[in-house]
């Protein structure tokens, strides 16, 4: 029989990389990570009045929605097996204030939305966050005073918060504001009003990111915003400071951890799931989802693929899970497959 062995074959020791990538099915065979539904949570926005479906410019294809519309959407995304949504509040001026005091009224705008979306749809989890900066007259997620955002004080009233969106049935509380010691502080509210059963997702590594400004617009913070976020946010530079936040938030009772932004911090992605086992999420924020879509309607790149490429290299980078403004896109598109 005729020798065929080819320079190839020796310069690899007769090991082809290419062999397991010849079909779509050994493809599929090999396939390490998938991206499916259950992956998927979808941020919303909540605005006061009924009937209003408002659309965020800087987010093409995002809404502000009232509490009837964020029901239907609530139904909509069960009815496609999304697991949860995530809340954001836009709240009318005249109710923000120094202190955010808003954020401690039982049925404000983001309970009553919780309430109602779980009396419509109670098998779609409803995850809520505690920062202030939807609440304050300054844009910033804690209590300022004399330039500062004060810490202890913060804590204080987001555990209250917390309690009080437990109440309204919130299944998960997702702490954003990045104050020293909120997670155990929370934890601690929760429990001893009865809400054991309660969660905390930990915006474990939330970064000064110049990737948050749609979000800003859709709550209505950016024009608001003294100063920035620098002195409670974490430095994009640094990623074993990131590592040793998400251990003190693993240390006070976090259930599951957050990274956020996604895509330029997928390292620690890998790094806190690497050194802590817990459920491990990223969110692709506002800033990210706006680059794609903004990209895909000029006709620069295909925006369904890089949509689930940027997706699935969250799973490959050891994300559990994935808080997007794609999810109802991306859900449709799944349940054709």
């Amino acid at each position: 029989m005729q020798d065929r062995t080819h320079l190839v074959d020796e310069i690899t020791g007769h090991r082809r990389m290419r062999r397991n990538r010849k079909a779509d099915w050994t493809r599929r065979l090999v396939q390490e990570n998938r991206l499916t539904v259950d992956d998927l949570i979808w941020p919303i926005f909540i605005v006061p009045g009924s009937g209003i479906v408002d659309p965020i410019p800087a987010m093409p294809g995002v809404n502000r929605m009232s509490i009837d519309k964020a029901v239907e959407a609530a139904r909509e995304a069960a009815g496609l097996g999304i697991p949860a949504l995530a809340t954001f509040p836009n709240i009318e001026m005249e109710l923000r204030d120094e202190t955010g005091s808003n954020s401690l009224e039982a049925n404000n705008l983001i309970n009553q939305a919780t309430a109602a979306i779980k009396k419509a749809v109670p098998n779609i989890g409803v995850i809520t966050d505690v920062a202030l900066d939807p609440f304050t007259s300054h844009g910033h997620d804690g209590i300022l005073r004399g330039g500062e955002i004060v810490n202890d004080e913060t804590v204080d009233q987001v555990a209250r918060a917390a309690v009080m969106q437990a109440d309204a049935g919130a299944d998960i509380i997702a702490p954003s504001e990045m104050m020293d010691g909120r997670i155990g502080a929370i934890r601690m509210a929760l429990d001893a009003a009865g809400h054991q059963n309660v969660g905390i997702m930990s915006y474990a590594t939330k970064f000064a990111s110049a990737f948050y400004g749609p979000y800003r617009e859709a709550i209505s913070t950016g024009g608001l915003l003294k100063g920035d976020k620098k002195t409670y946010y974490l430095d994009p530079a640094n990623g074993t400071e990131a590592v040793r936040d998400a251990a003190l938030d693993v240390e006070e009772g976090a259930d599951m951890l957050m990274v956020k932004p996604g895509l330029p911090y997928l390292d620690i992605c890998w790094r806190i799931k690497e050194a802590f086992g817990l459920p491990t999420f990223a969110y692709q924020v506002s800033g990210e989802y706006t680059q794609i879509k903004a990209a895909a309607m000029n006709g620069w790149i295909d925006g369904e693929r890089a949509m689930l490429e940027t997706l699935l290299s969250f799973k490959r980078a050891g994300c559990d899970g994935i808080l997007t403004y794609f999810a109802v896109e991306v859900a449709r598109i799944l349940a054709k497959r």
